[in-house]
């Protein structure tokens, strides 16, 4: 559970990395929450129709290949030494942020699904996990962002009439949006929390050509103290589509203060990645754009603004009589795409073997969003 303090870094922990593991407790606070609904409700509240199985959707995220998802601890990075190969290492983290955002909101299913709710009704308890009124309401044929979905699902936390979790989704097949707020879930959850939204939109109905695709979007995330971690991001959008072994991965992270040597902050980490989950290996190419560019092309977000043009462009601006060997040196690790195996990045610019060329083919293909609308993203619930 999210205790005072818990989201602040210590020694070579990145800010990032230690608010992964509060995830993971909020996840857990959510199954606990699922035993206070059973202990806590009245038995007629949910007397169960005589029907086999739940209503809630147990599946609600992808799952992405460790190769180019992980939330392992980064060595703390000065502004003036960040390279290639970390900027790269940097992606796999804000990638496993976007996960770990998705697996929340299949823990939350998961956790109410053992509830066998199967049918709309509503149910009010008082949480041990921070003494605070619930309400959970479920009803049928509600319209969201132009469309109708069978069910809605609404927990809030009554005495501030703030939402802490809300679902919609349609069955056969299974489609949805989960958006939650983790500080009305809980209130023992830190108030910098209060403004900060996951959601998460997932499909399997194929309308994009993959088996299932889910897209993950945080809004209001807090930023530390930007001189022991100026790459934190505030923001987030991801696609992630799976077809057979193949992941298709996209999206745009926002870092109002990162820098690297000159004195201009905030950057977008704008990224495309395929992953071959049989093999857990990957490919990513990475742009470094302004946070508040406003370009949708490939080539001005992955080609204008590479990693090695960003930081050849910068250091030159800073050390124009720079030796190019010491520039080149430097820059070894800037080449895209990036390559990725079970332990992480391997190295840029050339294939370690053939097994990544179908990979290296299909990120051609692909293209970040807009750096601008990911500057402008805001998550909100239908209240």
């Amino acid at each position: 559970m999210m205790k005072t303090g818990a989201g602040k870094a210590t020694g070579n922990r990145t800010f990032i990395s230690s608010l992964l593991s509060i995830w993971k407790s909020t996840a857990g606070m959510m199954i606990l929450v699922a035993v206070l609904l059973l202990s806590s409700c009245q038995k007629d509240d949910i007397e169960p129709i005589q029907q086999p199985e739940s209503i809630i959707p147990t599946r609600f995220m992808i799952e992405i290949p460790g190769s180019i998802s992980s939330s392992a601890d980064l060595k703390s990075t000065q502004v003036d030494t960040l390279q290639g190969n970390q900027i790269y290492e940097h992606l796999r983290t804000f990638i496993s942020v976007g996960e770990f955002g998705a697996e929340l909101a299949q823990d939350v299913m998961l956790a109410i699904a053992t509830l066998n709710l199967n049918r709309p009704l509503e149910i009010t308890f008082i949480s041990d996990e921070d003494g605070r009124t619930k309400h959970i309401s479920i009803i049928e044929n509600v319209s969201f962002e132009d469309i109708t979905w069978q069910y809605r699902l609404t927990m809030t936390d009554v005495e501030s009439s703030g939402i802490g979790l809300q679902v919609f989704w349609s069955l056969l097949p299974l489609k949805g949006i989960a958006i939650i707020n983790p500080y009305n879930i809980s209130h023992v959850t830190e108030e910098i929390f209060e403004n900060t939204h996951f959601r998460t939109d997932y499909s399997e109905a194929g309308e994009l050509g993959f088996d299932a695709h889910m897209i993950v979007s945080i809004s209001g995330f807090p930023l530390p103290d930007p001189i022991n971690h100026p790459f934190a991001l505030s923001k987030m959008k991801m696609f992630v589509g799976k077809s057979g072994n193949m992941v298709t991965l996209y999206g745009n992270s926002l870092h109002p203060n990162a820098m690297f040597f000159t004195n201009q902050t905030g950057f977008n980490w704008a990224f495309v990645a395929a992953a071959n989950e049989a093999l857990d290996i990957a490919v990513a190419e990475v742009g470094l754009p302004p946070m508040d560019l406003d370009a949708s092309d490939r080539e001005t977000l992955l080609g204008t603004y590479s990693i090695q043009n960003v930081l050849s462009n910068q250091i030159l601006s800073v050390w124009p009589t720079i030796n190019p060997e010491v520039l080149n040196a430097y820059l070894y690790h800037t080449q895209a795409p990036g390559y990725f195996s079970q332990q992480g990045f391997v190295q840029g610019g050339t294939a370690p073997s053939t097994a990544w060329q179908s990979l290296e083919q299909h990120i051609l293909t692909l293209m970040p969003y807009n750096p601008t609308h990911l500057l402008n993203l805001v998550i909100g619930f239908d209240e």
